[in-house]
């Protein structure tokens, strides 16, 4: 009777379920891997821990339903790039091409295989703001002498890349580049891009403010919050101060345009950020504005909320619907904003676009 009962076909439902569920059972070890510790809680169930607990428990819910998790979210989970590190440097010494997992862990470093174009890395430097120090500029080109190509390509985020880097050398790479002051970390795979800034900031009598030191403190901060790595999918954020040169701000994640408000308002005048959502530079898909102001001092705050929400909400089964685009497609605005509030933990402040003082002309509006 029982080999009878065994026998029975499961419906397709049933199956993807099973398959999810057996794949949880497998890689339940993750949270230790991850970062961080496993807790007991209810009936023995597992409660993820530490700085990657977020995106766990997002994956845990994605195999819980009997979906099927991408394979970089599987890379991911079954190791967390910072904490395999030492393979990085073991792989260098043995002058080591890395494995398909591997290549998609070493771009949380900004290091890129580009084999078979090179065979060799491609490392790409986070420039917040696109804002460079003399003794930096000379760093990157001895840099790129010593171990790449001899040249560097400068990206339309403002980053830096070295080509032709021999896998013997990535790990110095990263060294020679701290050594400098600079970072590459993070400057690839499902993380936050670098942070762009109006490219005349601080120097064109137009603009309304200086986005220099937002760029700066918001790029501090991702460094230090592990928990802001391996989101969905890639992330952009970029703040335009209001000056002649767009930074095209509405073509990322998180648009931050410099507004001003007058007399008479509901809010005290002064200068403040409209923050637009949902941009995807290339794909024609423009931010939206969600009506919402923050002040100069809230971008931080509310920026990091809005990558928390899409942590939580974000597709990890199908790479080309994971951008934050598609969640906003699927809750709405308002419904993705309510989400944004509840990890900010207080309610945003909301403005008619009529009620701001007209913008500085630009050259992007003719």
């Amino acid at each position: 009777m029982m080999m009878d009962t065994l026998a029975v076909d499961f419906t397709d439902e049933q199956k993807r379920y099973l398959e999810g569920f057996t794949s949880g059972l497998q890689i339940s070890r993750v949270g230790r891997g991850l970062g961080g510790g496993v807790v007991k809680s209810g009936a023995g169930a597992s409660e993820p821990t530490g700085p990657d607990a977020a995106h766990i428990k997002a994956q845990d819910q994605i195999l819980a339903s009997g979906k099927k998790l991408a394979d970089q979210e599987k890379f991911k989970r079954e190791e967390h790039p910072f904490d395999a590190y030492p393979r990085l440097k073991q792989q260098a010494l043995t002058n080591a091409p890395p494995s398909p997992a591997d290549n998609f862990r070493w771009r949380y470093y900004g290091l890129f295989y580009v084999a078979p174009a090179q065979d060799a890395f491609m490392c790409r430097v986070r420039i917040p703001g696109g804002l460079l120090n003399a003794f930096q500029l000379r760093g990157l080109a001895a840099i790129a002498d010593d171990l790449g190509g001899g040249y560097a390509d400068i990206t339309t985020r403002a980053n830096v890349q070295i080509r032709e880097i021999p896998a013997g050398q990535a790990a110095e790479m990263l060294l020679r580049l701290s050594e400098i002051g600079l970072t590459s970390r993070g400057a690839g795979a499902d993380n936050i891009r670098n942070i762009t800034g109006s490219p005349t900031a601080g120097i064109d009598p137009q603009e309304l403010i200086d986005t220099r030191p937002l760029a700066h403190e918001l790029h501090h901060y991702i460094l230090n919050h592990r928990e802001l790595y391996g989101l969905p999918r890639k992330f952009n954020i970029a703040f335009d101060g209001g000056g002649r040169i767009s930074v095209l701000e509405d073509t990322n994640d998180i648009g931050f345009a410099a507004i001003a408000v007058g007399p008479g308002e509901a809010v005290p005048e002064g200068v403040y950020f409209r923050m637009q959502l949902g941009g995807i530079t290339g794909h024609g898909t423009f931010a939206a504005d969600t009506g919402v102001i923050v002040r100069p001092d809230e971008c931080v705050p509310v920026a990091v909320a809005v990558v928390r929400a899409f942590i939580e909400h974000g597709d990890r089964t199908d790479r080309k619907k994971a951008r934050m685009k598609y969640v906003i497609d699927r809750l709405g605005l308002d419904g993705y904003m309510a989400e944004v509030e509840k990890q900010l933990g207080a309610k945003l402040t909301r403005l008619p676009l009529d009620a701001c003082l007209p913008r500085p002309k630009r050259l992007k509006d003719g």
